[in-house]
């Protein structure tokens, strides 16, 4: 058996989360039987087809060496169930809801069943009716914040999968009349904790937010508009709160649809709980990530190991979706569609690291944009061999990759998948892997993170260790500081060498985290999961500056967190815990 390199970090979180308890909660499951455990099961998706179906167990043993080698981790929901009874598998579940208390409620215990199997869910609320509205029957309408408090209490009483809370992503068009109550739901701590909120901004909107115009405020219920508003004033009050506590964030809807690859099936209007997955109704999607910080090898980026990890890939997130047992028959119908999938990476400012490249570079940018290039043309190239094999995805003929579509877009491709690349999040998977989340700068390079259940994981960066001791720096009195200020840009005795390399997300202007975040949005399907975090003095016009500025770049979302600016963070700096920080990008898009 192979034997997997873990740090004390994963292991803690591995027996806390993933691994098998029998009924008196004692681990009865090692890390490697569950890296077994899922090879095995998601290999047997191969049977279902003629040309695979004799090789299973050369199929396990892949997917056995992917994760083991932690070169390839998938989203927990697929750690934790594949194999067991849930086999629920998906991270990310959209639900519709319509204007009538019978699809509210429906949808609210749709979301209780998800929930239970380890997913997050995303609703746009904007059908329902203003706060007001008169209704024949009843008399007046609540509102949809009003629903989104009943979601809200409901998501609060259920375990994900039994070890972690629900997580929901809310939605509300710009313009819908509540929009202002929406804006401000989260202003006050400890309401809606268990949503990220996000605002659907539309092109129009934002043309009016440049020309200074108003623009038109629209009854869901009667398709007119009601009011007329100044773009620039709502547009101010998102930054305020965004500034003011990380909600809401942005989503740009339009941007969005204009990429849907199955626009006949409808529009999308929402996405999963992190904001990064954009999926129509019912939809859900697997997602998986490459460990980037494994490809570099003596300096240089493996590109042949990086193909094969990526053909890898798509092979066990496409089996995913055939082995997962989904909680709804909706999610099936429409998943079994498109088949959708969401290869994405981690560990991308330590490849940078070992490149001895700064994040906050040209040369990190164009990094960026070479890395997820290659992924993304390879991740197409093993979803059309695997098309050849098994079939295309069934609304293939519908899809913008077909001739004969309406939606045609220049590109004619028979492709097994209708989206192949999603950058998420990774949270905990990147714990697991002992690399930096997903994107996202080192948050410190010196700093203690708190677990769900309350335990305590202490990090000390191990490429900068390596870096110290090869200088004959790694001392007490350095360790110190780095432990204080999380950071090394103001320590003197530290070379400008590995300053300028060992950037933190403190260290880094915003105009950076947007630039990073847009030039991957060049090769990602869908959408990807990056908090521009901000200092303290940080201003509403910096959070102003931010959003257009992803905008006009191309992002499909972005949102922001200024330091300190929330209580009851998940991480903070080692010796600073009367100054909280935290990364809400482990929860956001």
């Amino acid at each position: 058996m192979a034997r997997i390199n873990l740090s004390k970090n994963a292991l803690l979180i591995l027996e806390q989360r993933y691994l098998k308890k029998n009924d008196k909660g004692k681990v009865i499951e090692k890390p490697e039987d569950l890296f077994r455990r899922v090879a095995k099961n998601i290999a047997q998706a191969d049977a279902k087809y003629k040309n695979s179906k004799n090789n299973i167990k050369k199929t396990e043993e892949e997917f056995h060496n992917l994760m083991v080698s932690l070169d390839f981790l998938p989203n927990s929901p697929t750690l934790f169930n594949a194999g067991r009874k849930l086999q629920q598998l998906a991270a990310c579940f959209v639900l519709p809801i319509e204007d009538n208390i019978s699809s509210i409620f429906k949808t609210l215990h749709d979301a209780a069943l998800i929930h239970k199997t380890g997913a997050g869910t995303g609703f746009n609320f904007s059908k329902l009716r203003p706060k007001g509205d008169t209704i024949e029957s009843s008399g007046f309408t609540s509102g949809p914040v009003s629903f989104m408090k009943i979601f809200d209490a409901a998501t609060e009483q259920i375990k994900l999968g039994g070890v972690l809370r629900g997580a929901n992503m809310g939605i509300l068009n710009v313009d819908h009349p509540d929009i202002g109550e929406f804006i401000t739901i989260k202003s006050k701590e400890n309401v809606l904790t268990n949503f990220n909120v996000s605002v659907a901004i539309s092109d129009n909107f934002m043309k009016a937010v440049k020309e200074n115009k108003r623009y038109n405020l629209v009854s869901s219920h009667t398709k007119r508009a009601v009011k007329k508003e100044s773009a620039r004033k709502i547009f101010r009050l998102i930054s305020e709160q965004a500034w003011l506590n990380g909600d809401p964030g942005v989503v740009f809807i339009d941007r969005i649809n204009e990429f849907s690859p199955v626009p006949k099936l409808g529009e999308i209007e929402s996405t999963d709980s992190c904001g990064e997955q954009p999926l129509l109704p019912y939809e859900s999607c697997n997602l998986g990530s490459i460990n980037l910080s494994n490809i570099v090898e003596n300096g240089k980026i493996n590109f042949e190991k990086l193909k094969k990890r990526t053909h890898s890939a798509v092979h066990f997130l496409d089996n995913v979706i055939d082995m997962c047992n989904y909680p709804l028959k909706e999610n099936k119908q429409i998943v079994l569609k498109n088949r959708k999938i969401g290869l994405g990476i981690m560990g991308f400012a330590d490849m940078l690291v070992k490149l001895e490249i700064p994040y906050d570079s040209e040369e990190g940018l164009v990094k960026a944009e070479e890395i997820m290039e290659f992924i993304s043309k390879e991740a197409s190239a093993a979803s059309m061999e695997m098309a050849k094999k098994r079939g295309s995805f069934p609304e293939w003929k519908n899809s913008i990759y077909n001739r004969k579509s309406k939606f045609f877009k220049g590109c004619h491709m028979i492709l097994r998948n209708a989206t192949r690349t999603t950058i998420a999040p990774t949270g905990t998977i990147s714990i697991i892997a002992d690399v930096s989340s997903g994107i996202e700068p080192l948050f410190a390079l010196s700093y203690v993170r708190k677990t769900a259940e309350g335990k305590t994981l202490v990090y000390f960066d191990k490429n900068l260790k390596k870096a110290l001791m090869e200088n004959g720096m790694f001392n007490g009195e350095i360790i110190e500081k780095i432990h204080r200020e999380g950071s090394i840009k103001d320590i003197e005795e530290i070379p400008k060498k590995l300053k300028k390399i060992f950037v933190v997300g403190s260290d880094i202007s915003a105009e950076w985290h947007v630039r990073m975040q847009a030039a991957f949005q060049k090769y990602v399907d869908n959408g990807i999961s990056k908090t521009v975090t901000l200092p303290k003095d940080a201003t509403i016009e910096d959070v102003e500056k931010i959003f257009m500025t992803a905008y006009e770049l191309g992002c499909k979302g972005i949102s922001v967190y200024r330091y300190g600016s929330r209580e009851g963070q998940v991480i903070y700096l080692s010796s600073k815990r009367d100054e909280q920080i935290t990364l809400s990008g482990f929860l956001r898009r």
